[in-house]
């Protein structure tokens, strides 16, 4: 099988590609339109288990868009993209690579700390490294039967410091203050994996249809990367600013276009540093992030956006009195319709 066709996909195309053409716009300072972008993705199903059929899987998905999604794009009020994404081993996937214990219990993934000394990890032989090869897998298939309408979102590939913490647990915070270059020397090896394995997807997928996770609520126009900010809420400005900003800014300028960092707790003490992250080029929060949407509004670039998922403490309509529309992409549910 070589491609799985989607009925009037051209047409399809096309309207993505004019969405893609809108978003651009945002993330240019070029959006006109008086009202906020409104991003509302799908993602496709598949009913094999993709742990053990990754190709027959993607199979399922692609007929999943092609009997019941694809149509969504044609949304005239909100972008509709329309993703597969291989969400293997959840946020734990970088975590197994790295060599930790990752298992399946009420209903989520989890990881058990690696012995390691702190200082001392090592890169990983990706090309035998059975979890990376599985998603490689995936990704070579959509390559096969994807066309050129559908979009393939990542696994969790994460953050240096996620990923660090994940590993070592509150362990690497403390070596970060009291052995510093053992920390830093960590933090690298898992920033360089990092990036081999967005490269590695990158010379597989055509660029209009690789997403980073989440694809289907933070989706980019193409050439955009992501990191996930989650952790730095645990550090202070100034260690975030010594010990990581940097390795986050480098993983999104594998990126042709830079790329957005998530954020879902209190990080407004990074601010600044995120201003002065040359890769940054949108903000991404939801959850208590959210609530301090004035201060990444005010405090960021001109040229950094926002992607906000809607909230109790901060509403659509409070998101617009702070914005405008300006610079705001809203993430919206599949069944409701934003009024801005």
């Amino acid at each position: 099988m070589t491609h799985i066709d989607i009925p009037n996909e051209k047409q399809l195309v096309e309207k993505r590609d004019r969405w893609f053409d809108k978003l651009q716009q945002m993330f240019d300072g070029t959006y006109r339109e008086p009202i906020a972008f409104v991003l509302d993705g799908v993602r496709a199903n598949g009913v094999c288990d993709p742990y053990r059929e990754p190709e027959q899987w993607v199979d399922e998905c692609m007929r999943d868009i092609a009997e019941n999604k694809a149509k969504l794009i044609l949304n005239e009020d909100k972008f509709v993209p329309v993703c597969v994404e291989f969400g293997l081993y959840g946020v734990h996937y970088i975590d197994r690579i790295l060599g930790s214990n990752v298992y399946f219990k009420a209903g989520q993934w989890y990881n058990d700390y690696i012995t390691t000394p702190i200082g001392e990890l090592r890169d990983p032989d990706l090309a035998h490294d059975e979890t990376f090869l599985l998603s490689i897998r995936a990704a070579k298939r959509f390559a096969e039967v994807g066309g050129k309408f559908a979009l393939f979102g990542l696994p969790t590939i994460a953050s240096a410091l996620n990923i660090a913490i994940n590993l070592y647990g509150q362990e690497i915070l403390m070596a970060m203050l009291e052995e510093p270059e053992a920390a830093r020397r960590d933090l690298e090896t898992i920033n360089r994996t990092l990036i081999r394995i967005h490269k590695a997807f990158m010379d597989i997928l055509p660029q209009k249809q690789l997403q980073p996770v989440i694809s289907w609520g933070r989706t980019q126009p193409p050439g955009y990367g992501q990191v996930c900010g989650c952790s730095t809420q645990l550090l202070s400005g100034e260690l975030y600013r010594e010990m990581v900003a940097d390795l986050d800014d480098a993983v999104l300028a594998t990126y042709e276009h830079g790329g957005m960092i998530h954020l879902c707790g209190s990080h407004a003490q990074h601010i600044e540093t995120f201003r002065n992250m040359k890769s940054l080029k949108a903000v991404q929060v939801n959850d208590r992030a959210a609530e301090d949407l004035q201060l990444y509004f005010d405090g960021l670039r001109e040229d950094q956006i926002l992607y906000l998922c809607p909230c109790k403490g901060m509403t659509v309509e409070r998101a617009m009195e702070i914005t405008g529309g300006k610079r705001l992409v809203i993430n919206a549910h599949l069944n409701e319709r934003i009024v801005i």
